[in-house]
Parts: C-alpha cells; sequence; structure tokens
C-alpha cells in the first residue's frame, strides 16, 4: 500500500511542524508516550535530561562537537541496541558486537532502535543497489515462477508439456480421428545432454554415424517389454505384434523404433486414458511421448506426428537447460554464477583501457597499442585489409565506431583470417612459457569484464530467461527511473499475474521508496561500495520503508546530506511516511528545511567539545525561533547570517580547461574553471559532480603527474602547468588507530617531545625526544604499549577495557612523567585542549604555529591526546584543512574538497569559509561539491551540471559568478540561488534577511 503523507504542508510553513491531529493533546511527560533520558553523560554531554515523544520526528542540533553524535547514537542507539541483545540468550550474544551501557542514570520508554548512518562502509564486490534493498530478491522470485526460457542458439521458447496441456491440446482436435501413442525404443545408452550455450554441431559433428544396437540388446528389451505388458512395436507405419514373432524379424532395429502404448480415437471419454498412456511414455520413454495420427481417406485427413517432452529442452537442437528457480538467478551461488568470473562480473584479463589506452586515436594512427611494436606489424596490415572488406573507417577515433565495428575488431573473423584482438592475446597466452611473452603480457592485464557473461555475473541459462522480452539482468541494467514503468506496464497472462501479482507489488514499492528519496538516477545493478555516504544512507532509509516496520526508533545522521535543495522536500515526505507509520525518528541534522519541518527540537551547546554537551533548548519549532539563548534558533530567526560577500574574486585569466569528458554520464562535456577562486560545482543528485571531480579532473591530473593514462578521462587537458599540486581533502578518518591525535597529525607532538627533551631533568636522565613518544619502546609502559588501557575479552559480554595498573592510564614509564615543564609532564600536556596548549606553548613558535590553525578552523576545543577514532566526519575533515594550512607554500596547489559542510552548523559554514579565504590568500584554488546555498552564494565561481540525475544529467547547464547563474532559467541550482542572493524577494526560509550594504556591494559588483 502506498504511503501518503498525512500532511502536504510546506516545510517553510510554519503549519508544518505541527504533529498530526491524532497527536494532539498528547502529554509528552508521560513515561509511556515518550523517551525519557536522565541524567546522560556519554563523552562532553554533561549530566542532561530530556524527553523525546513516541511517533514523531526530532531533530538534534547544534555547532559541530557540541555532542550531537553522543546524544543521538552513543547514548539512545547504543542503548536500545544493548537491550534487544541482552533479550537474547547467551548463546546467541557471543555472535553479535558487543555494547556497552552509556553512562546515563535512567532511560525509560525506548524502543528498539535502527541507525542509519551517513558512512558507506559496505566493501562487498558481490553487494549492489538491487541485493541491498531486497528488489533482487523478489526479481529473482519473479523470473523463476513466471519467466520463459527461450534457446540462445535459435531463439524457441523452452518449455516441457505437462499432461493438462497436451490433454487440452488433443482434445481440441476433430473428433473421431485415430492416432497411436507411442514412444521411442531406445537400445543404446543415454546420449550427454547439450549444454546451454554450446552449438549441437560442437557436441555432435555432422556425419558420424550412430552405434548399430547389439542384437542381444534388441532381444533383453523385448523379453522386458512383453514382461512389462507391452503388446507392440510401431515402425514406418506398421504395427508389429508380439503375438505373432515372425512379424518381429521385418522390423529394422538400425532405425528409430517405436513402443504402441494405446490405440486411440477422438472422443470426450478418452480424456483420462489418454493422460494415462502419455504418462506411461514419459516414464518409460526418457521423458518423450508421440501422437501418430493416422492418415483418413474418407475425410481427407493428412497423417501428422505430435511429439511432447517433458525434459525441459529445446525442441529444435535439443539443448538442455535447467529449470528457473530462484539459486539460479544468485550470482552469489554456484548454481547460477557465471562459471568463469564465479559471479563477479570480471577477470584477470587483458584490459581494453590498456590495449586502447587513447580511444580518440583511429586505428590508422594507432589505437591499438600493442599492434604499434614493429614485430606485431603484420597484425596491423591484416587489420587494414579486414577493415575495408568490412567497411570499418580507419581515420576515425576508435570511440566514434559504432559498436558492431569495434567488436569486429576486438572479436576478430575467422572467415576473413583475422584473429582480432581477443585472438592475438590467445595466441600470445601459449607462448607464455617464454619470458619476454609473460613481461609483454604484464603491460596489458588488469581487472577485465568477463567475456563470457559481459559483466552480469550470471551463466548462460540464468540469462536465457526472459519476461516481457528482457532478462533479468537487462532489468538489473535499467535505472530506478526506467525500472519503474516497466513493471507498471508489465503485461503478463492470468494466471502469470495471479502468481506474480505479490511479487510485483513488493518490487514497484521499492522502486517508488528509491525513487522518492531522490535516487532515481541508480542504476540497479550499482556496487553499493561507488555509492557516497549520502546516497548509502537513502538507500537503508528506502529499504527501511519497504520493510514498514512499525514501532521502531530510526536514528539518522543528516539524511539531507548530498540533497540538492529541489529533493530536500521529498526526503521530509519521506520522514513523515515513517512517522506516521507508528515510528520514532531522532535525525542529526543542520539542514534549515528538516528543522522546520520537525515534531520537535533539540538544540545543544553552547560550543564545541568542552564547552557543548549542555541542552540549550528543547521543543517545538515556534518555540525555538522565540528563544533567544538557541544559536540555531538566532540563525534561524535571521539575528545571525553568513552575508553574501561584499566582493567576489574575478578570474586572473588562468583556467584549467577540460575537452571531451566522457566518463560515465557526462556527456562530452567541455568546461574552464577559473583558477585562483572559490569554484562551487553543483546540481541535483546524479547529475555528474562527482564523476567530473574525481574521475575525470582528479584522475587525469595524478595521471599527468604520474605518467599515467590520462586520456581515459578526457581528450585534452589544458592550463595544468599552472598548478603546482592537486590535494583531495575528503572526510574519511584521519587514522584508523586510537594512538592518532591532533598533535600527531599535525606534528605538533614532535617538538612538544623535544621541549622535555631540552628540560635540565631530561639532560640528567638521558632522555631524547624519543623516549616522550608513546608509539615506540624506550618511554612508553610496556605493560600496555602505550595504550593506556588494556581489553579483557568476555565472551558473551561487551568487552571490559581496563585502565593499565602499571601506568594508570598515562600511558608513559615513572622515570618519563618525572619529567616535567612548568609544572606538567607530558601525560597532562595530552589532556590539555588546543586553546590551553597555545598559552602554555607561548614561547615555542615551532609549537604554536602548528596548533594556533586548529583554533582559526573552529577545533580549539580539541584535547591534543584525544583518539583520532572518536573525532567526527566534519572535525576530521577540518584537521586535515588545517593541516594543509600550516603549509609553507600553497601557491599553485588546487584543493578538491567534497561537500565540506557535512556535519557542519551555520557558525561553523561560517569558519570553514574563512579558512578557504586564507588558503586562496595564499596562492591556492579550491574546487568543492556542495549543495549548501550558504556555501554556493559565497563562492566566486559556479559550474552548475545536470539538468536532472543519471542519463538526464551530464551537461554544463550554466557557469559564471552566482549571480548569473541566479539569472539562468534553466538552472535548478539558480532557482533556489537567488532568494538566498535577493531577500527582498523573500528568502527560502524566509528568515534570513541580508545586510543592505552587503546587498548594495554585490549589485554593484555584478555588474561590473
Amino acid at each position: 500500500m502506498p504511503l501518503e503523507p498525512t500532511e502536504k504542508t510546506v516545510p517553510g510553513n510554519p503549519a508544518s511542524g505541527s504533529k498530526p491531529p491524532k497527536k494532539a493533546g498528547r502529554d509528552v511527560a508521560d513515561g509511556e508516550e515518550a523517551i525519557q533520558v536522565r541524567g546522560a553523560r556519554v563523552h562532553n554531554l554533561k549530566n542532561i535530561s530530556f524527553t523525546i515523544p513516541h511517533n514523531a520526528i526530532t531533530v538534534v542540533t547544534g555547532v559541530s562537537g557540541s555532542g550531537k553524535s553522543s546524544l543521538a547514537f552513543d547514548t539512545l542507539y547504543a542503548e536500545g541496541q544493548r537491550r534487544y541483545i541482552e533479550s537474547l540468550s547467551a548463546y546467541a550474544r557471543q555472535f553479535l558486537e558487543r555494547i556497552e551501557k552509556p553512562d546515563v542514570d535512567e532511560i525509560t520508554g525506548i524502543a528498539p532502535a535502527i541507525s542509519i548512518r551517513q558512512k558507506n562502509s559496505t566493501r562487498n564486490p558481490r553487494s549492489t543497489v538491487a541485493t541491498a534493498t531486497e528488489i533482487y530478491d523478489y526479481l529473482r522470485l519473479l523470473y523463476a515462477r513466471v519467466g520463459h526460457t527461450f534457446c540462445v542458439n535459435d531463439g524457441e521458447e523452452v518449455r516441457k508439456d505437462t499432461l493438462d496441456e497436451i490433454a487440452a491440446k488433443v482434445m481440441a482436435l476433430p473428433q473421431g480421428r485415430r492416432f497411436y501413442v507411442l514412444y521411442q525404443l531406445n537400445l543404446t545408452p543415454d546420449p550427454a545432454p547439450i549444454a546451454a550455450g554450446a552449438h549441437p554441431e560442437t557436441v555432435a559433428p555432422r556425419g558420424r554415424k550412430a552405434p548399430k544396437p547389439n542384437p542381444d540388446a534388441a532381444r533383453e528389451a523385448l523379453i522386458s517389454l512383453r514382461k512389462r505388458g507391452f503388446n507392440r512395436l510401431y515402425q514406418a507405419g506398421r504395427v508389429f505384434e508380439f503375438s505373432t514373432p515372425e512379424e518381429l524379424l521385418d522390423v529394422d532395429f538400425t532405425k528409430p523404433v517405436y513402443v504402441l502404448v494405446d490405440r486411440l480415437a477422438l472422443a470426450p471419454d478418452i480424456r483420462s486414458r489418454l493422460v494415462d498412456s502419455i504418462e506411461i511414455c514419459y516414464r518409460e520413454g526418457r521423458g518423450e511421448a508421440i501422437l501418430e495420427f493416422v492418415p483418413d481417406s474418407s475425410t481427407g485427413m493428412p497423417g501428422e506426428r505430435l511429439t511432447f517432452s517433458e525434459r525441459f529442452a529445446c525442441r529444435k537442437c535439443g539443448t538442455l537447460y535447467q529449470e528457473p528457480e530462484p539459486r539460479l538467478f544468485s550470482f552469489n551461488n554456484p548454481y547460477g554464477a557465471c562459471p568463469r568470473c564465479q559471479g563477479f562480473g570480471n577477470t584477470i584479463d587483458f584490459d581494453l583501457d590498456r590495449v586502447i589506452p587513447d580511444k580518440g586515436k583511429s586505428l590508422n594512427d594507432g589505437a591499438i597499442e600493442p599492434w604499434t611494436k614493429p614485430r606485431f606489424r603484420q597484425l596491423v596490415i591484416e587489420m587494414r585489409r579486414f577493415a575495408k572488406v568490412k567497411g570499418i573507417p580507419l581515420d576515425v577515433p576508435f570511440r566514434d565506431l559504432t559498436a558492431a565495428q569495434r567488436e569486429a575488431i576486438i572479436e576478430g573473423d575467422r572467415k576473413e583470417d583475422f584473429v582480432g584482438v581477443k585472438g592475438f592475446f590467445a595466441w600470445l597466452e601459449r607462448k607464455k612459457y617464454k619470458l619476454h611473452v609473460r613481461v609483454f603480457l604484464s603491460r596489458y592485464r588488469g581487472y577485465a569484464t568477463c567475456p563470457e557473461c559481459n559483466g552480469t555475473r550470471l551463466r548462460v541459462e540464468a540469462r536465457a530467461v526472459k519476461i516481457a522480452g528482457r532478462s533479468i539482468t537487462e532489468v538489473c541494467q535499467m535505472t530506478v527511473k526506467e525500472a519503474r514503468p516497466f513493471f507498471e506496464n508489465l503485461q503478463l497472462s492470468p494466471s502469470e499475474t495471479t502468481i506474480a501479482e505479490k511479487v510485483l507489488e513488493e518490487i514497484q514499492q521499492r522502486l517508488r521508496f528509491l525513487d522518492e528519496v531522490g535516487l532515481d538516477y541508480l542504476t540497479l545493478d550499482r556496487l553499493t561500495s561507488t555509492l557516497s555516504g549520502g546516497e548509502t544512507q537513502r538507500i537503508q532509509l528506502a529499504t527501511s520503508l519497504g520493510s514498514n516496520l512499525v514501532g521502531a526508533l530510526y536514528v539518522l545522521d543528516e539524511p539531507s546530506i548530498g540533497l540538492h535543495p529541489r529533493d530536500t522536500n521529498r526526503l521530509i515526505q519521506i520522514l513523515k511516511g515513517l512517522r506516521d507509520l507508528g515510528n520514532t525518528l531522532l535525525v542529526v541534522e543542520h539542514d534549515p528545511d528538516t528543522m522546520l519541518a520537525a515534531d520537535n527540537i533539540l538544540d545543544l551547546g553552547p560550543g564545541a567539545g568542552e564547552h557543548g554537551g549542555n541542552l540549550i533548548f528543547a521543543g517545538t519549532r515556534d518555540q525555538m525561533l522565540a528563544d533567544p539563548r538557541s544559536l540555531t534558533g538566532r540563525y534561524l530567526r535571521g539575528d545571525l547570517r553568513i552575508p553574501v560577500p561584499a566582493r567576489r574574486r574575478k578570474p586572473q585569466g588562468k583556467f584549467l580547461r577540460i575537452y571531451g569528458a566522457r566518463s560515465h554520464n557526462l556527456k562530452n562535456i567541455d568546461l574552464m574553471i577559473p583558477l585562483g577562486l572559490l569554484v562551487a560545482v553543483t546540481g541535483v543528485s546524479g547529475s555528474g559532480k562527482s564523476t567530473l571531480v574525481y574521475d575525470v579532473l582528479y584522475k587525469a591530473l595524478q595521471a599527468l603527474r604520474t605518467g599515467g593514462n590520462w586520456k581515459e578521462c578526457c581528450e585534452r587537458i589544458e592550463g595544468d602547468a599552472g598548478l603546482n599540486g592537486v590535494e583531495m581533502i575528503d572526510q574519511s578518518p584521519i587514522g584508523r588507530t586510537p594512538r592518532s591525535n591532533p598533535a600527531t597529525y599535525m606534528k605538533a607532538f614532535d617538538p612538544i617531545r623535544e621541549v622535555f627533551a631540552a628540560t635540565p631533568e631530561a639532560r640528567k636522565r638521558g632522555l631524547a625526544p624519543g623516549h616522550f613518544s608513546f608509539n615506540i619502546p624506550g618511554g612508553r609502559c610496556e605493560a600496555c604499549q602505550g595504550d593506556g588501557t588494556v581489553t579483557v575479552e568476555m565472551r558473551f559480554l561487551a568487552d571490559v577495557e581496563l585502565i593499565c595498573e602499571e601506568c594508570r592510564g598515562t600511558r608513559y614509564k615513572s622515570s618519563v612523567l618525572d619529567v616535567r615543564y612548568k609544572e606538567k609532564n607530558v601525560h597532562d600536556v595530552l589532556q590539555m585542549t588546543v586553546r590551553e596548549a597555545l598559552t602554555f606553548f607561548a614561547p615555542y613558535p615551532k609549537v604554536t604555529s602548528r596548533l594556533r590553525v586548529l583554533e582559526e578552523v573552529g577545533l580549539g576545543y580539541l584535547r591534543l591526546g584525544q583518539s583520532a577514532t572518536t573525532l567526527s566526519g566534519g572535525e576530521a575533515q577540518r584537521l586535515k584543512l588545517a593541516a594543509h594550512l600550516t603549509r609553507q607554500e600553497n601557491k599553485g596547489v588546487l584543493y578538491i574538497f567534497d561537500e565540506p559542510t557535512t556535519g557542519l552548523h551555520f557558525d561553523d559554514i561560517q569558519k570553514l569559509l574563512t579558512a578557504f579565504r586564507k588558503l586562496m590568500d595564499g596562492g591556492a584554488s579550491v574546487l568543492i561539491i556542495e549543495h549548501n546555498l550558504d556555501v554556493i552564494k559565497s563562492a566566486d565561481w559556479i559550474i552548475d551540471l545536470g539538468p536532472e540525475g543519471g542519463d538526464a544529467g551530464g551537461r554544463v547547464v550554466a557557469a559564471g559568478t552566482p549571480e548569473q547563474v541566479a539569472r539562468n532559467s534553466q538552472s535548478l541550482t539558480g532557482k533556489y540561488l537567488a532568494p538566498v542572493l535577493e531577500p527582498r524577494n523573500g528568502d527560502r526560509h524566509a528568515s534570513l534577511p541580508q545586510p543592505a550594504e552587503a546587498n548594495g556591494k554585490e549589485r554593484t559588483s555584478s555588474k561590473a
């Protein structure tokens, strides 16, 4: 049943923040109607208490590092999961992840918790969009139950004849016709079945004579038939009776001989007798029955033969197929997986991208790289002769040849005596015993699409099953947008409709949910490991909607990340649909539209780290807008704002030019990226932003520097000479070990250790800087090896982390801790915040120069020794940004950021923009992929891709300053950007006015 939102209000409308009518009059203080939390102290939470109403959307917001994730994930989700796991047996618990009890006094009214995080942790090469959403499970069932198998050799439908179908067909013939029911007498062993995909001639070559039957075998067969009650044979229109043995001497056993099971004349009362006779034929005649109709001279009806088989084989060529069943369509099962690639879709073979590295070259210009070697010149001559015969142009770029022409060059043609690229490498494989041939082959090896299944992962029998002319692999190659109308307009027979009705309903429902969360551009066979964190989260959201679960607590981490402003309202309706099913939603979010659509808001702060963890506000959206203490409320009201820049940087004549970008869905685009500016790449989800920035720009620039093949990214790239380096700064963790911390990452711990090593006490004890490191033997505690804790495994209980008894958690030996600088030892220094360390080490510029940058990017609250694994994605990205800001020379460096506003509050975005400006002041260029309108309006230049996602995207819709893009009627981004740039026409939040003087300057600069 489709989920219809109970309210149709716009998120910006005050009414949308209210609860549905059925929730009116709810007493949130009632413990049964709400989750009550008392005394939460996880991480930096300051013993806070709060209430979360059931069956409502509650948004948790606040500055980065204020404790939002600690509240949502480490307190509520962890406790919900822990209580569920505690309800299981001790035996079951030992196989599950151990979850510690959060540091909280009391939690009541909590529901089973489901976490939907902003992270893609899937690395399984077998996992696809279809399998992750369970669509593939239903597709397998659908194809197993109503799919039709077609022979791959001759296209005939493969089917077996059931008794009812045979009876219906025969009974429909004219009454009175006489016929024999026969099966062939087999005197030789069963022939091996022909495998699907193999041509019959390759299995049984023509001209080979069938083996002659042994006379003893014929005699034994006749005796056996007589014992089983059969009395007649049939051959060439003549019936031979066992009762007259002399007639049997006329039977030619070198030709087909048939056992006569029954003689019938068509009449209404013979149906049961006919069915019994055919059943006997199936049992005795290797699954085959023959009806031989006798010619009737009185009516002029000629004789005819009808052959029926219960074997699932092609009638024309005899190829045997496996009957469709769900496991036949699983690439994770050997029964259905392609035997060549074992269901992965690729094999280690010659890589076509290495064989033809520059697809812009023609065949005459040496597009096929191995054939440019002098010793293979003969192959080039043969190729030119073959191309002339087949009409393949030799002076056209290889990529512009038709698919058939490219395939002809790669596959070759034996009739024309041309081996092709594949034949060439097959010939080389036979010469692998020579060392130089192995070296030559290694240059062209790589992961290549499996030649047997063409990357579809399934064996040929599975690909032969079709519904409406499409196999399951062809359906999986469709985008969600293409698959929806295919299944909605699917025409099935009445019986098939009855079988497939429920399955189709589940498939259509899941496709609709994927469409509604803005993922209509994804193909169903897209690997989940290639998805962004936002796409992964929305797939989990669509899966949760499809499960129709009721009474659960969903904890979501910024679901609006990766969404264009156009799609945010669709996401809000999805969240409301989950709520109206009867679920409680706790959403960590910074998006204003989502906040305004929430039933309840919790605002944490006032600062980050040690200065956060307090509950600043709890209540409805309207109450927040009226609350003077809430920093978020002040931004939503417009008391605080991120202003439009009074003056934008203008292009200085230096451009990075890309020509012919074609990767994925990019439509052979050309574009210019001005250097020295803040350039934002925008567009709806799936429009090609990541493809352009990562797969084309970043990979091409890296290939140019390493001598790799950049031609596979684009046709031509210009202006890269003005770049001294390219840096990719994403939100991946800075370290996967607890030993990594801000001090070590910023290289500030090295000068700090030198400060301690220079003290008189350290010199007296002979301690070098290495003794103050907890990573190497010398000064660290060897009992815990510098960890400070010892882990005790408790099997079916959570593992217990104990403070090391030797060092009491300080990580160092007592002799090292005795060394002090300003009454502080090295352990005390690691417990300092960045702000405290700046004052403490003021006389040492080598330390302060590295730490001051952390304060500038808003990370002054971090402790020097805080484990990197506890940092959020936003904190990790800003830490990387700070490390680059400490560089002495940034001139000519291009910095690439992917949605740097992930996890950032309005207040943090202001600091981020300041850091960007500092990079550009140092001569760097900044390129960002972004959806946040506050960042987009602050950019110097915008490249807007679109107009839609998937195949409908991949084009440059607009390029220029924010004002120029806002005036472009074709740009969806411009439509949402215009109100933010011109607040007099109404802001998108109806609450963020801009200062008049800034607007005046902006208009002046845009005219200039």
